[in-house]
């Protein structure tokens, strides 16, 4: 299955091999280069595993790693520390702060990798989740694929991660700009209006076998939920 990894590293140039790499073997990946803005991401994707860079802006990798070990939601993802520090000391350090893991830069790619398919073993079954159930849709998160009911829902890959967007917070409602960061990521140019086209074409295709579950909030955004109309529900920015 497709676990996500999210790189917490302010180099960009490392964070885009890490990137690179990463999604080479088969996981999702998720960058994020400010310690400021590093807790709320995690607590919005919830990642399979995280690698963090010791020193960052406004917020270090350790700080950030106490504050994961103290959210009960997200306190057993594992977390692999990444710095050039490589003193005895500053490993104990970063261990005691709650670290899984820990590898000094300049570090081998190769073993990175292993270190992170050795961390998504020890994680709990809770982090590996392999389906959404929302009413009569299913979302098989292994062999990627949607049914409502007994029906297989053919989506394409942009209506397939739209969807998985939604059923991962039932009635939350999603703001165009977030969908469109999550699912089609900050570095593509595509207007905010390219999501109400995908939403259409993901709409039709599981109308086909049940009730319409996709709500829409006027100039705001998307939600998956029981219950539609305009209800000014909080937003995910």
């Amino acid at each position: 299955m497709a676990y996500k990894v999210m790189v917490i590293e302010d180099e960009e140039a490392l964070a885009l091999l890490l990137k690179y790499n990463l999604e080479k073997e088969g996981y999702e990946v998720l960058w994020e280069s400010r310690g400021n803005k590093a807790l709320s991401e995690i607590e919005k994707f919830c990642p399979s595993v995280i690698l963090l860079d010791w020193m960052l802006p406004e917020l270090s990798g350790v700080e950030i790693c106490k504050l994961v070990r103290s959210k009960p939601d997200i306190k057993n993802i594992p977390i692999i520390l990444l710095t050039a520090k490589g003193e005895e000391d500053d490993k104990v350090k970063g261990l005691s702060a709650g670290a899984d893991d820990y590898v000094t830069k300049p570090f081998s790619v190769p073993e990175l990798m292993a270190r992170v398919k050795t961390n998504l073993r020890r994680a709990p079954e809770l982090m590996q989740q392999k389906e959404f159930v929302f009413e009569d849709i299913r979302m098989d998160l292994v062999e990627k694929k949607v049914f409502r009911g007994e029906n297989y829902i053919h989506l394409g890959p942009t209506e397939f991660r739209l969807l998985k967007t939604l059923l991962e917070k039932p009635g939350k409602v999603f703001s165009r700009e977030f969908l469109l960061k999550t699912v089609w990521g900050d570095n593509i140019y595509v207007e905010s209006r390219t999501v109400d086209v995908h939403i259409r074409r993901l709409r039709k295709s599981l109308n086909d076998f049940g009730p319409d579950y996709i709500r829409t909030v006027r100039a705001t955004g998307y939600a998956i939920d029981l219950h539609t109309g305009d209800d000014g529900e909080e937003v995910e920015e």
